[in-house]
């Protein structure tokens, strides 16, 4: 498995939320089927996307309401009408969805009509009733959880856990067991969405692994404060008596931020982690190794230190270094095709780690062109083999919207080291990652079709407008074709 991520390769970066389709978010039906093929067709070998988890706060894929359920968001509904869930006519009666970009509230509320509608007709129908009762056994350390915390949140009308009844947000054995027992058809409607998801995401596995896409990945290194994680497991947190935490996790002021980022995760009590075999974060990996070929490691760094902030600090610039789990950790878990994305104040530590595992570390072109005292390190010609090397990310502007951004100084650098005319300055970056010694380049699908600023899929520091952007339609032929011989010239089609 660890091989794979040394053959010289490349791939394309896009969440199935950004996929086409006309029902207002992209998912794992068609439309994900359809782009697999693309891949395909383009002689691409990697398919990366954003977390999978069902959103919370902010619609981010960064912020899920659980670190092991699949979104309900991307379960198919021309899937469940093919599976004869659905009558045929439930896409028909679809509203309008504005295109371009994701309608979550719209999206979420007629997925969720129809999704009621399919488990009723389930319910009447005994075929895959030994299926579902074999998921929910497997699946029951992580399922059962979550389904109890989403109904009981939903019956609260999607208000924290913080904010529940005392003897729940608690989870007094008696309460619990009431709330199972109030909530009973509630939980059964979670845990059927749950094994729809893990249905719906196999049959995209599967047809990716005929078609030689595979998958990657992205875990992030921490949870959000309101998700079924850490209600579950209050003890592996720095929480007060009412479950608030008590430090938050971000990183330090640095050349981009004068105040930091303060991210707001709770911190783990990597102690408490370590005394329990790091279960916890075992189980996380070994989950994401089943729905995936390889996994980005989000936020590498705070594996060997991460920045602890007083959490009634309302910025980041107040805080300590804390020594992360580093390689206690990793050596519990054993070898894992992983990816560490070690973007930030890069320690020799952090390196160390790093180089210890094995793990490709993360090239992004965007920053080798400004002041920043890293810059040339993410210049092409100083690429390790050992790399994943990319144009862009979800974090980052478009590179067409990125270079209209750019000084004249810092764009004549640009197309000087390019060699290029800044007229398709998209195609220009992608030859230069291409042609790197790094083992893997990747370009956001943005970039192949030479987007600009309106189809960046995240701000951060931002609340408001983020993971929204979807494609209108699949990328043609052309775009097609113009990557497959550039790959093919660089030596990354598949053997």
């Amino acid at each position: 498995m660890v091989s794979l991520l040394s053959e010289r390769a490349s791939g394309v970066l896009l969440h199935p939320t950004s996929l086409p389709g006309s029902h207002g978010c992209g998912d794992l039906g068609p439309g994900a089927h359809a782009f697999a093929s693309f891949l395909q067709g383009a002689k691409q070998r990697f398919w990366q996307m954003l977390p999978v988890g069902p959103v919370g706060y902010g619609n981010s894929p960064y912020s899920a309401l659980s670190a092991f359920a699949g979104d309900p968001l991307l379960i198919s509904v021309e899937r469940l009408v093919e599976e004869g869930l659905l009558p045929p006519g439930a896409l028909a009666e679809a509203p309008s969805f504005p295109e371009g970009r994701t309608d979550y509230p719209a999206a979420r509320a007629w997925r969720e009509r129809n999704l009621r509608v399919a488990h009723d007709a389930f319910l009447k129908r005994t075929s895959d009733h030994p299926s579902y009762e074999i998921f929910c056994q497997e699946s029951a350390w992580w399922l059962d959880d979550y389904a109890l915390y989403s109904a009981i949140k939903r019956a609260r009308r999607e208000r924290s856990w913080t904010e529940w009844e005392p003897d729940l947000r608690a989870r007094d054995a008696e309460a619990l067991s009431r709330a199972r027992q109030a909530l009973r058809s509630e939980i059964e409607q979670q845990r059927f969405e749950q094994f729809l998801f893990a249905r719906h995401w196999r049959a995209l596995r599967d047809e990716c692994a005929m078609l030689g896409v595979r998958l990657i990945g992205d875990l992030p290194i921490f949870v959000a404060h309101d998700s079924a994680d850490v209600w579950a497991n209050r003890d592996l947190f720095y929480l007060d008596a009412q479950g608030q935490p008590t430090v938050v996790a971000g990183v330090p002021p640095d050349y981009f931020s004068a105040t930091g980022q303060r991210w707001g995760n709770p911190l783990y009590r990597w102690e408490v982690i370590a005394g329990m075999g790091y279960r916890f974060w075992l189980r996380r990996f070994a989950l994401l190794l089943e729905r995936f070929d390889a996994v980005r490691l989000d936020h590498f760094i705070g594996f060997v230190r991460y920045w602890e902030i007083p959490a009634h600090e309302p910025t980041a610039q107040n805080g300590v270094w804390r020594p992360g789990p580093g390689a206690r950790l990793f050596e519990k878990l054993g070898r894992a095709p992983l990816i560490a994305e070690d973007l930030g104040a890069v320690t020799p530590e952090v390196t160390a780690l790093r180089e210890q595992f094995g793990y490709p570390g993360i090239k992004l072109l965007q920053f080798a062109f400004g002041t920043d005292p890293q810059a040339p390190t993410f210049l092409p010609h100083n690429y390790h083999r050992n790399s994943v090397a990319y144009t862009g990310t979800h974090d980052n502007d478009t590179t067409r919207g990125w270079f209209e951004k750019l000084g004249d100084e810092e764009r004549r650098a640009a197309l000087a080291y390019l060699n290029g005319s800044g007229r398709e300055i998209h195609w220009e970056m992608l030859r230069a990652v291409w042609a790197s010694v790094a083992n893997l380049a990747i370009a956001p699908v943005q970039d192949l079709l030479g987007l600009g600023t309106v189809a960046r899929m995240n701000h951060p520091g931002t609340a408001q407008g983020n993971w929204e952007w979807r494609l209108t339609g699949q990328p043609d032929v052309e775009v097609q074709e113009k990557l497959r011989r550039m790959t093919e010239i660089n030596g990354r089609s598949p053997p």
